[in-house]
């Protein structure tokens, strides 16, 4: 290679890096300021993301971030002796309010204070431990997401997942009654309601109480309500009969009678017009309340002939105390046949005068309200009496049950063993009331396939509770418990006499003022 040749070469190498410098030095640059963009952007996404974060946190918890920032002006500006000096006087004013008037500082104060307390000292902090347990989560698993297998149903696979992965719903509010707390639970993807049905039981273990029920709020909402205190340990008394004999037949709402208390402290109220009931429980449940109770309210309406009740006594002792209560009365088979037969003509009759006329019979003193009381309805349909006959009876409750709502006729019927064989109608009744049974699978016969899971423990109680009782159908979402008030044999007896005493008589002496209950309305299935 001669010298011009590598003058040339050396020239080259020297313009080509020459040119790689200042590449090098350009990207450099480049890189540089892609970076301190970079930074921004991140800082900035950062910073935006902190402060959604935070104001989600204030706007979800408003009352804590409120009194937060009320406590950090207090002491910026006045001290913090004086904020201790205020909330001791506030603190005694507080524990005189509740010493002194209970009964306003629960619903004003009292309720607000424990559902504050109660969310953040108790449910906030443990309820997610409860839901792992109780196999309420969502696991992740390598690869995709995948629903932790719940131990409450059947299933022969159970999927590997990380060990302390996954995740969780999340408390979003609590609310506490004098009795419930009701804890508002958000579900995560992958989760449903009835996944919280079947862990009720073992959840209400979890927070150490004899009841617990869950509520559908929303697709993804659902409230977990702890009954701390049971209110219905009581026995309740009947309506007092001296009231009622200032009370017109008319005054008294065939749908809405009150029959007794409702395990939220409020009465309870059932529709006895447009409905027919169908009532389950052992010996010694309390059937004889649920039949008493409501009889007890409409006596008026009876005394004054816009209610007529029909009783069907197969042991011919229940009903048979209060005989002159009765405008119709069966203890045999073939009587009660004649006398289901009587009341289908009526109703033919009625559907005759207003079929074209009326959708719903109007209840008069011509048309009154039909109320059949059946005892021991197995009995008859089942056990008692010749196939024809027991076939017969059957049919005709069939079509009062299918037939009479309109008409003005209700069927109220008793049994103790309510399967299918021994009362085949049991379908026709729209409301149910299971009172103690044997067993869990009767719950299940009496108010439907997913009652036990929601909550209708009748199996569970005590032999020691008779009138009490889980109620189902028609519109309620979630089984009810409630109990029916007691009426004693002389009440029956004062019943008598009542209903048979033509209405404008003077008042007994012994009867004072008349004072008809007040309705209480209340959010069933929900904490009062």
């Amino acid at each position: 290679m001669t010298s011009a040749q590598l003058v040339l070469l050396a020239l080259g190498a020297g313009a080509g890096l020459w040119v790689l410098h200042k590449v090098g030095k350009w990207l450099t640059q480049l890189l540089e300021a892609l970076a301190a963009i970079a930074v921004v952007f991140v800082t900035l996404w950062f910073a935006a993301k902190a402060v959604w974060w935070v104001g989600r946190r204030i706007v979800r918890h408003w009352r804590t971030s409120t009194a937060t920032a009320l406590v950090a002006a207090w002491c910026y500006l006045l001290g913090w002796p004086s904020l201790l000096i205020t909330g001791g006087v506030i603190g005694v004013w507080l524990l005189g309010w509740f010493w002194f008037g209970r009964e306003s500082f629960e619903p004003w104060a009292g309720r607000h204070l424990r559902a504050w307390w109660l969310r953040w000292a108790l449910y906030a902090r443990t309820m997610p431990r409860w839901l792992r347990a109780c196999g309420l989560t969502v696991a992740d698993r390598d690869p995709g997401v995948h629903v932790q297998v719940n131990p409450f149903r059947r299933s022969a696979v159970q999927p590997k997942v990380k060990p302390g992965a996954g995740r969780t719903p999340r408390v979003v509010g609590v609310r506490s009654g004098g009795s419930w707390d009701e804890v508002r639970v958000r579900l995560v993807p992958g989760q449903t309601p009835e996944d919280f049905d079947l862990a009720a039981r073992s959840l209400a273990v979890a927070r150490g109480v004899a009841r617990c029920q869950v509520r559908e709020l929303g697709p993804d909402l659902v409230s977990i309500d702890f009954q701390r205190h049971d209110r219905l340990t009581a026995v309740v008394d009947c309506q007092p009969l001296p009231a009622l004999w200032g009370v017109r037949g008319e005054q008294v709402d065939f749908r809405r009678v009150w029959s007794g208390r409702t395990e939220y402290g409020t009465d309870w109220f059932q529709a006895i017009e447009g409905s027919h009931t169908l009532v389950a429980g052992s010996t010694g449940a309390g059937k004889n309340s649920l039949t008493w109770a409501p009889i007890i309210s409409m006596a008026p309406a009876i005394r004054d002939g816009l209610v007529r009740v029909s009783g069907i006594d197969p042991k011919g002792m229940e009903l048979a105390y209060g005989r002159r209560v009765f405008h119709r009365y069966a203890s045999t088979s073939k009587d009660a046949l004649a006398l289901l037969d009587d009341l289908i003509d009526g109703m033919t009759a009625r559907k005759e005068r207003f079929s074209t006329h009326k959708r719903v019979v109007p209840i008069s003193r011509e048309y009154p309200l039909e109320l059949v009381e059946f005892d021991e309805i197995g009995a008859l349909v089942r056990y008692v009496g010749d196939r024809k006959t027991r076939e017969a009876i059957v049919e005709r409750v069939a079509v009062l049950t299918t037939q009479g709502r309109a008409l003005g006729y209700a069927v109220r019927g008793y049994v103790q063993e309510p399967t299918k064989d021994t009362v085949p109608v049991r379908e026709l009744f729209p409301r149910r009331i299971c009172l103690r049974v044997a067993s869990k699978s009767h719950v299940s016969m009496v108010l439907g396939e997913h009652a036990y899971d929601r909550g209708a423990w009748a199996n569970r109680i005590g032999e020691h509770e008779p009138g009490v009782g889980y109620l189902f159908g028609e519109g309620i979402r979630e089984p009810l418990r409630v109990r029916s008030a007691w009426v004693p044999d002389h009440v029956i007896k004062e019943l008598e006499r009542f209903v048979t005493t033509p209405s404008g008589l003077a008042i007994p002496a012994q009867a004072g003022p008349v004072a008809l209950p007040v309705p209480v309305l209340h959010s069933i299935g929900g904490p009062a």
